[in-house]
């Protein structure tokens, strides 16, 4: 692993290089390195797009990075005096052309120069950003907003701090707000991609990402819409399994992994998938949320899905109201749970009603029971038919004025009997 040589710059000496330097290239690639932790070729890349001036940040393609409110005035005041006449934020002083990084480096070494500040690299800016983040934060939030991994962070710069840290991260029990519209715009815009599949199969199914990275495509029956795992069973919801049918037309009939690199077709490693989906949360604005949470958010879910089976055992059904109260959720959100329990074969839905599975005739075979029924018995009230079909009796009127505009059965009153031939 390379060394890493931190040189921190005097603070002093840095505020005044920054007044100095308050309206020209040297600047802004001074401020970026030295107030934001950027890299040089993020320096050289940065648009006024990757700016939220809203909420004080940059949003890099790999993570976002919270700024000072002094340092987003600055920006927005150079943004304007330019009259936006680039989407490039560092730009020549001369021509207003995009620098080169051997021009970035040149200006930084100039102005650091000038204020005695030799023996500091633009590196060394970066570095010293990372020491203050790291004495005012735990590993895990610096790591998240300099694209540095914890363990990393660690080995480089521990022996730097001026009291040992430790981990201050608190590991929830529950997992973040999940914005499920926001997620589902995310998964939208995704699709197949890596970062999508994973994001799929992490929310909707629980699955880790060893798992996700290992998943083969002989794992996944669409007949029977489930995942055959090494220690379990795993049903589909309706959107993986079409997730998961539209990747595997697009795949070549060779792929033996699911989730593949685009170029190579080979599986990823577990770092590079991470960092893949990082970047995407980060794009959806859910910079907050990691895999973990939405792990847990499934589990959550599923958990939820006891809590619903015990209200019906003890009610006999449920509607989608009554589990939105009960689960705490919106109408929406109690609707499509509802709906995949139904998928996943514990409940079945007849008309606004939610039923045990095993409790109540399937409506596949509700037009046979009653027939048959009707055969034997000669007629019927509607009271029977709901004890028949286990059902409320106010269910029964749309399945029987079905049968009688299909022409399968006759009302007389109050009695239901089979049509004469």
């Amino acid at each position: 692993m390379q060394e890493y040589v931190v040189n921190r710059p005097e603070e002093e000496a840095m505020n005044q290089i920054l007044a100095k330097n308050s309206d020209n290239a040297a600047g802004v690639i001074l401020r970026l390195a030295w107030q934001a932790g950027l890299l040089r070729d993020e320096i050289q890349h940065l648009t006024w797009a990757q700016i939220d001036f809203l909420d004080h940040r940059l949003v890099l393609p790999d993570r976002a990075v919270p700024i000072a409110e002094e340092l987003s005035v600055w920006l927005e005041a150079l943004r304007d005096a330019r009259n936006r006449r680039s989407e490039v934020v560092v730009l020549s002083d001369r021509d207003q052309k995009p620098l080169t990084p051997q021009s970035i480096s040149r200006l930084a070494r100039t102005a650091l120069d000038r204020e005695g500040q030799t023996d500091i690299r633009l590196i060394d800016l970066r570095h010293d950003f990372i020491l203050r983040q790291l004495e005012a934060h735990d590993w895990q939030y610096v790591s998240r907003i300099t694209g540095v991994e914890a363990a990393a962070l660690r080995v480089h710069f521990a022996e730097h701090l001026k009291e040992k840290k430790v981990s201050t991260r608190i590991r929830r029990k529950a997992p973040a707000q999940i914005d499920e519209f926001a997620l589902w715009k995310l998964l939208q815009a995704e699709k197949t991609s890596p970062a999508g599949v994973a994001l799929w199969l992490t929310w909707q199914l629980g699955l880790q990402l060893e798992e996700i990275i290992a998943l083969q495509w002989e794992q996944v029956d669409f007949k029977a819409e489930a995942l055959h795992l090494r220690d379990r069973k795993v049903m589909l919801t309706s959107g993986v399994l079409g997730i998961l049918r539209q990747l595997r037309q697009e795949l070549p009939s060779s792929a033996a992994y699911v989730v593949t690199a685009p170029r190579s077709g080979n599986p990823f490693d577990r770092t590079r998938l991470s960092k893949l989906v990082r970047t995407a949360l980060i794009h959806g604005g859910m910079d907050n949320v990691t895999l973990r949470d939405l792990r847990l958010d499934c589990d959550i879910r599923i958990g939820g899905e006891n809590q619903v089976v015990a209200y019906v055992r003890e009610h006999q059904c449920i509607t989608r109201n009554e589990a939105a109260a009960l689960l705490g959720v919106s109408k929406t959100t109690a609707y499509n749970r509802l709906k995949q329990m139904v998928r996943r074969g514990k409940l079945t839905q007849i008309g606004a009603r939610y039923y045990l599975h095993d409790a109540v005739v399937p409506p596949e075979r509700q037009t046979q029971v009653i027939l048959e029924y009707l055969t034997k018995e000669g007629f019927a009230y509607r009271q029977d038919i709901a004890r028949l079909l286990r059902i409320d009796p106010r269910q029964c009127r749309p399945i029987l004025k079905r049968m009688i505009d299909e022409g399968t059965i006759t009302q007389d009153r109050q009695k239901y009997m089979l049509k004469e031939a």
